[in-house]
């Protein structure tokens, strides 16, 4: 399932389906609106009936995929009752999301110096809730004496990174599934950390 399958009318998702694939080709400065809605299968000026600039629809494209990772890796942890596990499911689940929504990842973390200041600013609030995730999990295995972190915020921080690069070098269809990045992933943050058995 793709992340745009819920956006509605119709016409709007293949509006987001196709900016999401020339935005992934060309870049955002590449790709125009003539572009955009002839992907979509529109005439020029149908996309300003669903999105009034093509800023606005990147902003909806980044808005989607941040929402939807918050949600997953929130679910995640939800489900593991010690600090190991639920790192290790927060971890899985952003390096396999990274990997199963490649496309529209990496054109979230390429495009984003192009959102206007005010929707940078609400991106900006939903990567935190993110961050703290993983950061207050670290700090709790810390406290709990089966992490070791010297710098729980820096670590955190790095965990993410590592996450979050999957969409730059992952390709659908070679030798790894999201599933093998996603639990590969998992192991090495866990050495990270030093968890202990």
């Amino acid at each position: 399932m793709e992340l745009w399958d819920t956006v509605e009318p119709p016409a709007a998702r293949r509006l987001v389906a196709g900016a999401v694939d020339l935005f992934a080709e060309r870049g955002f400065g590449g790709a125009s609106t003539r572009d955009i809605a002839a992907a979509a299968g529109l005439s020029p000026g149908a996309m300003y009936v669903h999105f009034p600039s093509k800023a606005e629809l990147l902003a909806r494209i980044v808005l989607i995929v941040h929402e939807a990772a918050l949600q997953a890796v929130s679910a995640a942890a939800a489900q593991a009752d010690a600090p190991a596990a639920r790192l290790r499911a927060l971890v899985y689940t952003l390096a396999r999301f990274h990997a199963a929504h490649q496309r529209g990842c990496r054109v979230v973390q390429n495009e984003l110096g192009a959102l206007a200041p005010d929707d940078w600013a609400r991106i900006r609030v939903e990567r935190r809730r993110v961050e703290a995730l993983f950061r207050d999990e670290v700090a709790a295995g810390v406290a709990a004496g089966v992490f070791e972190a010297a710098d729980v915020a820096g670590t955190a921080r790095a965990i993410v990174s590592m996450c979050v690069d999957v969409a730059r070098w992952y390709r659908p269809g070679g030798p790894d599934s999201p599933e093998d990045v996603g639990a590969l992933y998992a192991h090495l943050a866990l050495r990270m950390v030093r968890a202990l058995p």
